[in-house]
């Protein structure tokens, strides 16, 4: 027990560094070369100088935000898992990053068309509403197809027809901050504010931290319903706080950063390696942390790959983990016969 316990104290430390390094990385690297020695000057005395207006204005919101929501995703993507039975469920992959993508395009056309500016919170609801009927679609498809593949499949039809809903309100949209839209939609971390920052912390923190103090129930959950029934855990209850916690996280990161592909589907499989275990109360955590630094270090590829030129997050994120989907599918077939 100790021997365990020891050992992910040390796999946390090492992410944790991890997360460190990859912070002052992406302070550092962008179109505008700031040495790591000058970004911790700034980051001390608060510099308004050119650089400083870079640092405090873009890049560190954009991190803390990138941080934020890939962990948000990922844990948002874990506790789908869980309530399906099956490590292939994610918020992007089932289609209800695209519902969400589509409501808070739809209540951007519609008040900034009526000339209302449009704030944090009711992004914020927006996604969360479409994030709720995507997830009842997927859910009713759920009790007809029991075939988990052929679920996906649907769920990502679902996000075919919101993606492609949603790219035809933005082409004809007058408005330029509607035009404007477009790079938000293919997932990106690009002009997000301080406002936005403190908004999506306070509800992932919250979300987090609720589905962290009910690892036990839903360790309960993970080993089979009539378990759960004997432990004494309510199933009715607890599946739809997982289907509300999931909707909320997945919305809030929809909200400020568009939809983000296949974080929540590979950072859980690939946490549960790495940590060796499957136990709620080491993976959210553990899940929390693994999307931080995969979302940080994707989104730094993102701007500098082709600096000047910025690629959408959700390209980098699908190089880098549709291989982990698809080696999660195989493996999955070949030990199903």
């Amino acid at each position: 027990m100790n021997s365990c316990r020891n050992r992910y104290s040390l796999l946390f430390i090492i992410m944790c560094i991890i997360l460190a390094g990859c912070f002052c990385l992406g302070l550092a690297v962008g179109s505008a070369d700031i040495s790591v020695i000058e970004v911790i000057k700034i980051l001390f005395t608060s510099a308004q100088t050119g650089s400083g207006k870079i640092i405090i204005s873009i890049r560190l919101p954009r991190i803390i935000a990138a941080i934020i929501l890939g962990g948000a995703l990922s844990v948002s993507g874990y506790l789908l898992q869980i309530f399906f039975g099956n490590p292939i469920a994610g918020p992007y992959v089932l289609g209800i990053s695209s519902g969400a993508k589509l409501f808070v395009a739809l209540s951007m056309v519609f008040l900034l068309g009526k000339g209302i500016v449009i704030n944090s919170l009711v992004m914020v609801i927006a996604a969360f509403i479409g994030s709720i009927i995507a997830m009842a679609i997927v859910m009713a498809l759920a009790g007809k197809v029991k075939n988990m593949s052929l679920l996906v499949v649907c769920g990502v039809m679902i996000g075919y027809i919101c993606s492609a809903i949603t790219e035809f309100v933005i082409t004809f949209a007058d408005d330029s901050n509607i035009v404007n839209l477009h790079n938000w939609s293919l997932g990106s971390f690009s002009g997000i504010s301080w406002d936005y920052v403190w908004v999506s912390l306070i509800i992932v923190v919250l979300a987090v931290l609720i589905s962290f103090f009910m690892s036990k129930p839903i360790g309960a959950y993970q080993m089979g319903e009539a378990y759960a029934r004997n432990m004494g855990v309510n199933i009715k209850l607890l599946r739809g706080i997982l289907i509300l916690l999931s909707s909320i996280l997945s919305a809030t990161v929809t909200a400020f950063a568009g939809p983000i592909s296949f974080v929540g589907i590979a950072v859980p499989h690939i946490m549960r390696g790495v940590m060796k275990t499957a136990k709620p109360i080491i993976m959210i955590p553990a899940c929390f942390l693994g999307g931080a630094i995969i979302t940080l270090l994707c989104d730094c590829v993102a701007r500098t790959a082709f600096a000047p030129t910025e690629v959408s997050i959700s390209s980098v994120t699908a190089i880098f983990l549709a291989p982990v989907v698809i080696y999660i599918l195989v493996s999955r077939r070949m030990n199903h016969g």
